[in-house]
C-alpha cells in the first residue's frame, strides 16, 4: 500500500535504525533531468509521519548544493546515545568527490554542513557503504577498479582493500558482509563480484556468470548466512538475480526469474531474510523469498521505471522507491486500501482548475466528488506469510497474576533454543502503596492513627465526616465520640444545665415568686377522688382542668400503669416542638421518631439513638434511619447514610451505600472502600468480641475484586488474604490464586528445550500437574522445635528450605517471600483469608488446579476393625501437638454450653487424626511442622489470635495436599478456644 509520495527526481537514504523520528534524506540524481531541465542541485529531509493522512511528507530542511549524486548513504557515526539526530550523511558525486555532511546542521539551517570532502577517486562514486560493526568505516567504488576505505576519523588518509583488480572496470556496488565486519563485496557493470578480506588486504574470491550477458545492477549479502550473496542483472536478455553461495561459488544456488525486463535495484531485509525486493524495467516491484525463489507480494505501481529500493531501517514493514517520473513512493508491504490515494488525485484534479465559479456567480466551488461506484474500493493482498518480526515465535501474551511472558527469534548460532521471558507487569503503583499501608496498619493494629491519617489527608468534607466516624469506633467511650461529631457535646450541655439551676434557685428565693391557691368545684372533686383513694379519677380531672403536672404526679403515686396511661395522654393532648422527642425519651418508641422525623434533622434523631437506645436495638435502628436516607432524593442526603451504617457496622449495606455513590470499579475508588471495610471490621470485632464478623455477597464481590486487582499487580500472598471464606462466592478466583501463588516463577527468563518436559528446580515449587506423592523426611534425632515466628514458615522460592534461619523473639506478623514484583507483609484478614479445604473423611468433588492432589481420603473408624488397626507411635518430640490439641479440646467441651458447638469439637478431635497420622508417617515437612510448633507455644500463652495468624501463614505458604486434611479443623479448635476465653 503506498503510505507517501514526494515529488522529487532525487536517490534517497533512510536515517538509521537508532534515530526516532524516521527521515528520509534526498540528493538530486546525476545524469537526470526534470521537465524545466534545472540544473540545480540539493540535499532535503523529509519527515515520515505515519499517524497524518495526507501523502504528503514534511520537508525538515535543505541545502543548495553544487553538486549532484550518484549515491547517498546515512550513517550512525557520532550518533549519541539518546538517539538525537546526528549521524553522518555520506554522498559519492559524479566529479569523484565523496562529501561527508552533518544533518543535524542541515535541518537547523546551519550554513557550515560540510564536515569534510575528498576527490581521490578519477571518476563518479556510485558505489557506498558503512561497516555495520565499526560506523565510522566507508567504502567506496569508482571507475578503474578503485576502491578506497574510509576512516571517518581520519578522512584523509583512506586505504584499499588491495590491488587493483584486472583488467580494469567501473564499480557499481560495494557492500559489507553482515556477519563477518572485514569482508567486504564489490561488483561492476561486467557482471563480475569481487570479495575481499580486509585483514589480508587481498582478494579472496571471485564471482562471475559464464554467459557474459549479466550486466551487474546490484550486489546484497544475506543478512544472516556469511557466505550468501546476491547478484542482479540489468540486461534485458538475462532479467534475472542470482544467488550464490561462496562455498560452491562455480554456479549459482538459485536464480530467481520473474522480472520480463533488466533489474535495476535490488535491497535484502535487514530484519527478515526471506524478503528481498527488486524493481526493473518492466515497471514491476517484486517482494521475493530468495530462499525459495518464490514471489510473496507484488507492489501496485505505476509504468514508470523504479531505479533505486530501499527498505526501512527503523520500520521493517516500510520501503521507498525511486523513480523516473519524479516521484519518490512510500509503500508498506503490509496491503492496505487504495482509498486515500483515490481521493488524493480527485483533489489535484480540483485545484487545477481553481475554487471560483468561472460563470461570475463569485461562488467557492465544492470539492470534486469522485463517481460512486458499486465496486469497492481495490483492496491490495498483502504478503503471502507474515513476516518474521510479527510471527511466532516473537509473541507475548498476558498471564494472571500481571504476569507477562514473551517469546523471542532462535538465533543462528542456536536454532533448536528458544528464551522465554516471564516478567511482572505492574501498572497500578499508588494502589499498591495504599495497599500497602493498609497492610502495614493490619499488622501494627494502629487503627487510630491510620484513621486520622485519613481525616487529615481528606479530600472533601463528608470523606472527613467518614474517617471521623470510623475512627471513633476505637474510642474508649464510642457513642459519646459519635454524638460529639454530630454537634452535641455533653459537657458543653452540662455547663448549660448548670446555670438554668442557679438561675432557678434564683428565682425561688425572690419576692417575685408567689403561690396562689384555688378552691372552684373541680378541687372539690379532685379532693373526693384522693380522699376515697381514687387515683384515677383524680388525674382525669387533672387532664380535664389540664392541670398537667398534677396529674402526672398523682400518677406517679398510683403506679406504673397509670403512670404510662398518662403519660400516653398527656403527650396526645401536648403540641410542642420537642413533645414528640420527650415522647420518645419517655415511652422509649424511637421506631416512630425514626420513621416520621424530617430527614433534614437526620443528626438530631441519630444523636437521641446514641443517647437512649439500648445496645441491643441501636444497630437495627441505625440501619432505619440509615435505609430512610439512602431512599431519600436529595443526593447528600443519600450519601449520609454511610455514617449510619458505620454506627451500625453494618458493612454489607455500607458497601451498597458506597457502591451507588461512587464507581466503584477503578482501582483508586476500590482500594478506598476497603480501607473503609476493613477498619470497620476490625472496629466491630474489637467492640463486640463474638469472634470474626459475617461477610456479605455484596461484600465478598468487592473483596474478590480487590484480591483480583491485586494478584494483576504480582501480590498473590497478599490477595489471598482477602478472599472470604465461602469458596461457593469466589471458588474460580481462589483456585486460580492459590495455583499461580505455587506456581510463582521467580527467573526473568528460562530456555526451554524442545520436547524436554519442565520439572523442579533449585528449590522451585512443583507444578501442580507433575506433583509427585511426597516423600518421608527424616528428622533429626535430637529435634529441637523451631522459635517463635518471625520470618515465612514457608522457605522463599528458590530458597532451600533446610537452611532458611528461624530468629528468636516474639512472633510478629509474617513476612512474604520474594517474588516478581512488589510485595507486602501478609497480613490475615481475619476469616475472608481462610481458604476452604474439604473435610478429611469425605470423598470430595471440589476442583482444584488441573492435576493437583486433592489431600488424603481418610475412612470412618468405624469402617475399619479395631483389631486390623496398627498404627505407629507419634515421635516423642511431635508428641506435644496431640497431647496439646486434645487438651485444649477437652477444656473447649467442658465450657460450651451450646450443643451445636460441642458437635463441632467431637468432629474435630476425630478429624485430627489425620494430623497425627500424618506425624507418625514423618510426611510433614519441616516448615509445617515447625509452624504446628509454634501454634502449640501459642495456645500455652493463650494468645488464639497469634495462633490463628500462624494457621493461616501455614495454609497460604504450604501445599495442598499436605493440610488439607487437617489444617480447616484445627482452625475451628482455635476459634471455638478464643471464643470460650478458655
Amino acid at each position: 500500500m503506498k503510505l507517501k509520495e514526494i515529488k522529487r527526481t532525487a536517490i534517497q537514504s533512510w536515517s538509521p535504525a537508532q534515530h526516532h523520528p524516521i527521515y528520509l534524506a534526498t540528493g538530486t540524481s546525476a545524469q537526470q533531468l526534470d521537465a524545466s531541465f534545472s540544473t540545480n542541485a540539493s540535499l532535503e529531509f523529509f519527515e515520515l509521519d505515519l499517524a497524518e493522512p495526507s501523502l504528503d511528507m514534511k520537508s525538515c530542511g535543505s541545502f543548495s548544493s553544487a553538486h549532484r549524486y550518484h549515491k547517498l548513504v546515512w550513517g550512525p557515526f557520532d550518533m549519541d546515545t539518546q538517539g538525537r539526530l546526528s549521524g553522518v550523511l555520506i554522498t559519492g558525486g559524479e566529479n569523484g568527490n565523496v562529501i561527508l555532511y552533518d544533518p543535524a546542521k542541515i535541518m537547523a539551517g546551519g550554513s557550515d554542513v560540510i564536515i569534510a570532502e575528498s576527490d581521490r577517486h578519477t571518476g563518479p562514486v556510485r558505489a557506498l557503504d558503512v561497516n555495520p560493526f565499526q560506523a565510522n568505516l566507508v567504502a567506496s567504488g569508482g571507475n578503474e577498479s578503485e576502491i578506497y576505505i574510509w576512516d571517518m576519523n581520519n578522512f584523509a588518509s583512506p586505504m584499499t582493500p588491495g590491488p587493483k583488480t584486472q583488467p580494469q572496470e567501473d564499480i557499481s556496488y560495494v557492500s559489507w558482509n553482515r556477519q563477518v565486519q572485514h569482508i567486504l563485496a564489490s561488483a561492476s557493470s561486467s557482471g563480475r563480484a569481487s570479495v575481499w578480506d580486509l585483514r589480508k588486504n587481498d582478494l579472496i574470491i571471485k564471482v562471475s556468470d559464464h554467459s557474459n550477458r549479466m550486466h551487474c545492477s546490484g550486489l546484497a549479502w544475506n543478512p544472516e548466512v556469511a557466505t550468501q550473496l546476491v547478484l542482479a542483472s540489468e540486461d534485458d536478455r538475462m532479467p534475472v538475480i542470482q544467488m550464490w553461495d561462496l562455498r560452491f561459488a562455480t554456479s549459482p544456488l538459485k536464480i530467481l526469474e520473474q522480472h520480463t525486463r533488466g533489474v535495476l535495484a535490488i535491497a535484502w531485509s535487514l530484519a527478515d531474510p526471506d524478503l528481498l525486493l527488486s524493481c526493473g524495467k518492466d515497471s514491476r516491484i517484486l517482494c521475493w523469498n530468495p530462499n525459495t525463489a518464490e514471489v510473496l507480494y507484488e507492489l501496485p505501481t505505476s509504468s514508470q521505471w523504479c531505479f533505486d529500493i530501499q527498505w526501512c531501517p527503523r520500520n521493517p514493514a516500510v520501503l521507498s522507491a525511486a523513480g523516473f517520473d519524479g516521484h519518490i513512493d512510500i509503500y508498506s508491504i503490509m496491503g492496505g486500501s487504495s482509498q486515500a490515494q483515490s481521493q488524493r488525485h480527485a483533489d489535484q484534479i480540483s485545484n487545477s482548475f481553481g475554487n471560483m465559479d468561472p460563470f461570475g456567480t463569485g461562488q467557492v466551488l465544492p470539492p470534486l466528488q469522485l463517481p460512486q461506484t458499486a465496486a469497492p474500493p481495490a483492496v491490495v493482498t498483502p504478503l503471502k506469510k507474515p513476516p518474521k518480526w510479527i510471527r511466532r515465535p516473537v509473541g507475548a501474551s498476558f498471564a494472571f497474576g500481571g504476569k507477562l511472558v514473551s517469546l523471542e527469534n532462535p538465533t543462528p548460532q542456536q536454532p533448536t533454543s528458544h528464551l522465554v521471558h516471564i516478567s511482572q507487569v505492574v501498572t497500578e503503583t499508588t494502589f499498591l502503596r495504599r495497599s500497602d499501608q493498609l497492610q502495614a496498619t493490619l499488622s501494627s493494629g494502629r487503627f487510630v492513627d491510620f484513621c486520622q491519617e485519613k481525616i487529615d489527608a481528606a479530600e472533601n468534607e463528608f470523606e472527613k465526616t467518614v474517617w471521623s466516624f470510623l475512627k471513633a469506633n476505637f474510642e474508649s467511650d464510642i457513642r459519646s465520640k459519635y454524638l460529639e461529631l454530630l454537634g452535641y457535646n455533653r459537657e458543653e450541655l452540662a455547663s448549660k444545665h448548670g446555670f438554668i439551676e442557679e438561675e432557678s434557685r434564683f428565682l425561688k428565693g425572690s419576692k417575685y415568686l408567689i403561690v396562689i391557691f384555688s378552691s372552684s368545684d373541680v378541687d372539690g372533686l379532685i379532693t373526693q377522688a384522693l380522699l376515697s383513694g381514687d387515683f384515677e379519677g383524680a388525674v382525669e380531672l387533672c387532664l380535664h382542668d389540664n392541670r398537667m403536672a398534677d396529674s402526672i404526679i398523682l400518677a406517679c403515686a398510683g403506679g406504673a400503669e397509670l403512670l404510662k396511661k398518662t403519660q400516653k395522654k398527656y403527650f396526645t393532648r401536648t403540641h410542642s416542638k420537642i413533645t414528640k422527642l420527650i415522647s420518645a425519651v419517655v415511652m422509649k418508641d424511637w421506631h416512630d421518631i425514626l420513621n416520621t422525623c424530617e430527614l433534614q434533622s437526620w443528626k438530631e434523631a441519630l444523636a437521641a439513638v446514641m443517647t437512649y437506645t439500648q445496645p441491643e436495638e441501636f444497630s437495627s435502628l441505625c440501619d432505619l434511619l440509615g435505609d430512610r436516607l439512602e431512599a431519600a432524593e436529595d443526593t447528600q442526603l443519600k450519601s449520609q447514610a454511610c455514617l449510619c451504617y458505620i454506627c451500625a457496622g453494618n458493612m454489607e449495606k455500607l458497601v451498597s451505600c458506597w457502591s451507588r455513590a461512587q464507581d466503584g470499579h477503578c482501582p483508586r475508588s476500590l482500594q478506598d472502600l476497603v480501607e473503609k471495610v476493613v477498619v470497620l471490621r476490625h472496629a466491630v470485632e474489637q467492640t463486640q468480641r463474638s469472634g470474626p464478623v459475617s461477610v456479605g455477597i455484596l461484600l465478598a464481590e468487592k473483596m474478590s475484586q480487590y484480591a483480583n486487582l491485586l494478584a494483576s499487580q504480582g501480590c498473590l500472598s497478599t490477595a489471598i488474604t482477602y478472599l472470604p471464606s465461602s469458596t461457593n462466592q469466589v471458588s474460580n478466583t481462589t483456585q486460580r490464586l492459590t495455583t499461580s501463588r505455587r506456581l510463582t516463577i521467580v527467573r526473568k527468563q528460562i530456555t526451554l528445550k524442545p520436547f524436554l518436559s519442565v520439572g523442579p528446580q533449585n528449590g522451585w515449587n512443583d507444578p501442580p500437574a507433575l506433583t509427585r506423592a511426597p516423600k518421608k523426611k527424616p528428622v533429626p534425632e535430637h529435634y529441637m522445635p523451631p522459635a517463635p515466628i518471625t520470618a515465612p514458615i514457608m522457605s522463599p522460592l528458590g530458597a532451600d528450605p533446610h537452611t532458611q534461619p528461624m530468629s528468636s523473639g516474639a512472633p510478629q506478623a509474617m513476612v512474604q517471600g520474594p517474588h516478581v514484583g512488589p510485595h507486602v507483609g501478609q497480613v490475615p484478614f481475619s476469616s475472608m483469608q481462610q481458604l476452604q479445604f474439604p473435610p478429611a473423611g469425605l470423598n470430595s468433588n471440589m476442583e482444584g488446579a488441573p492435576g493437583a492432589p486433592t489431600g488424603d481420603t481418610i475412612h470412618p473408624l468405624q469402617s475399619i476393625p479395631a483389631e486390623k488397626i496398627m498404627k505407629k507411635p507419634i515421635p516423642h518430640e511431635h508428641l506435644v501437638l496431640k497431647t496439646t490439641f486434645e487438651e485444649l479440646i477437652q477444656k473447649c467441651l467442658a465450657i460450651a454450653t451450646d450443643p451445636q458447638t460441642k458437635r463441632k469439637l467431637d468432629d474435630a478431635n476425630k478429624r485430627l487424626e489425620a494430623l497425627y497420622d500424618k506425624l507418625r508417617e514423618e510426611t510433614l515437612s519441616p516448615a509445617i511442622i515447625g509452624g504446628l510448633h509454634n501454634i502449640v507455644r501459642s495456645i500455652e500463652s493463650r494468645s488464639y489470635t497469634e495462633g490463628l495468624n500462624i494457621h493461616t501463614h501455614i495454609v497460604s505458604s504450604s501445599n495442598f495436599s499436605e493440610t488439607s486434611a487437617f489444617m480447616p479443623v484445627l482452625k475451628v479448635v482455635l476459634t471455638q478456644a478464643n471464643k470460650l476465653g478458655v
